[in-house]
């Protein structure tokens, strides 16, 4: 017996119809998620004005009446609880790139090990991912940070190794003198470097998907690393004098410091979400077929050649989501920087909290700023691995 078909839909029918896209029950389910809430609001407004405590963020305005161990950020004890909130985002901020990029490349280098030939190599990978992979994160850095302070030597015997300047009280290095035109060189260097990497890089893979010919990427990344400062400091003018760090009594003068507290965390968050990272990377390696990897063999490519032509990219491809887990994880992470002293955004929460006995308003601050700084960075990787299986789905047309 035949199947009667549908008519066929005509432009003049409207749009086809799709069904209700929210039912009933979710609109009820979400109703009560909202009076849940609104509840939560209505007793906490109660009892806090019980208490004779009015709720509001006007204390963010107030003189805060502490320093930091360290800024990036110009900040003072006369400067207000919000300076002192933007300076350890700040260094929040800076602590979880540095570690993003040492755990990147101990998680680059230890997959690439997992999945080698040579036995001792994937031991020890295996030993470093179990290892890392068992401990808890703020025991980690407890031993590194204990190991830094009384492993190196006092500030008076620092130990000088070429640019670097070493103690248990910091790194230093040599930095630009402080000049306006040296600071205008440094933040538009740092907007427009990568900006030219970005659309170099667009540039190559559009040529390559319409001729097949590839463009160079890298070389041509670590050129603009010198070419756009070296004409933005002509345009600028800037003096590109450098600070050297000198050793004057019990403190060194001049150049840049990296305290023991960053390094410590930055390593600490690095070598441990390097493991997880590993792994992940050693996943996506082995769900490459092997059959590629003989034919790019037989084509007379380079065991390097194989590795970034074939493997990297289809390895890509595969990663991106569990690595978003990672790269969040590590952000918030950041947060057990409080364990050893390091001014961030934690730290500086539980002063204010302290001191202005608003703890409900603070942590609310708080808890917004990592949840946004989470949303921009899985949103940027999400729309990286939206665009490659976009490129992905054209290409197997």
């Amino acid at each position: 017996m035949d199947r009667k078909l549908p008519p066929p839909h005509s432009a003049h029918d409207g749009p086809p119809k799709t069904g209700p896209a929210v039912s009933l029950s979710d609109i009820g389910v979400g109703l009560a998620i909202l009076a849940a809430f609104a509840l939560v609001a209505y007793n906490v407004h109660s009892n806090m004005t019980a208490a004779g405590i009015q709720p509001g963020f006007g204390f963010l305005t107030q003189q805060a009446g502490f320093d930091l161990s360290e800024t990036l950020v110009p900040y003072g004890a006369s400067d207000s609880y919000l300076r002192a909130i933007l300076a350890g985002l700040a260094n929040t901020i800076a602590v979880a790139l540095a570690s993003l990029v040492i755990a990147c490349i101990a998680g680059l280098l230890l997959g690439l090990l997992s999945v080698s030939s040579a036995p001792l190599a994937r031991l020890f990978a295996l030993a470093y991912v179990e290892l890392f992979r068992n401990l808890p994160k703020i025991l980690v850095l407890l031993v590194i940070f204990i190991a830094a302070v009384n492993g190196l030597p006092a500030i008076r015997q620092a130990l000088v190794l070429g640019p670097f300047t070493i103690s248990n009280r910091a790194i230093y290095l040599p930095w630009l003198s402080d000049d306006p035109r040296n600071r205008t060189l440094l933040l538009a260097s740092l907007v427009l470097v990568p900006a030219f990497i970005w659309l170099w890089a667009g540039r190559a893979a559009r040529r390559q998907a319409l001729t097949g010919r590839r463009l160079p990427v890298l070389p041509v990344a670590f050129a603009l690393f010198i070419v756009v400062p070296g004409v933005l400091a002509t345009a600028l003018q800037a003096p590109l004098g450098l600070s050297w760090p000198t050793l004057e009594g019990f403190s060194v003068e001049g150049g840049i410091a990296l305290s023991i507290q960053f390094c410590t965390v930055a390593v600490a968050l690095g070598l441990y979400h390097g493991a997880q990272i590993a792994e992940v990377l050693r996943g996506g390696i082995e769900a490459v077929p092997s059959g590629q990897i003989e034919a790019a063999a037989a084509l007379g490519l380079r065991s390097g050649q194989t590795t970034r032509l074939v493997v990297v990219p289809q390895v890509l491809r595969t990663v991106v989501p569990p690595l978003n887990n990672q790269f969040a994880n590590l952000l918030k992470n950041t947060s057990i920087s409080i364990a050893v002293g390091y001014s961030d955004l934690m730290s500086v929460a539980g002063t204010a909290i302290n001191q202005t006995f608003r703890p409900l308003e603070t942590m609310l601050i708080t808890m917004s700023i990592y949840l946004l700084l989470c949303l921009v960075l899985t949103g940027v990787l999400n729309h990286w691995s939206a665009r490659i299986r976009a490129r992905e789905g054209r290409d197997g047309r």
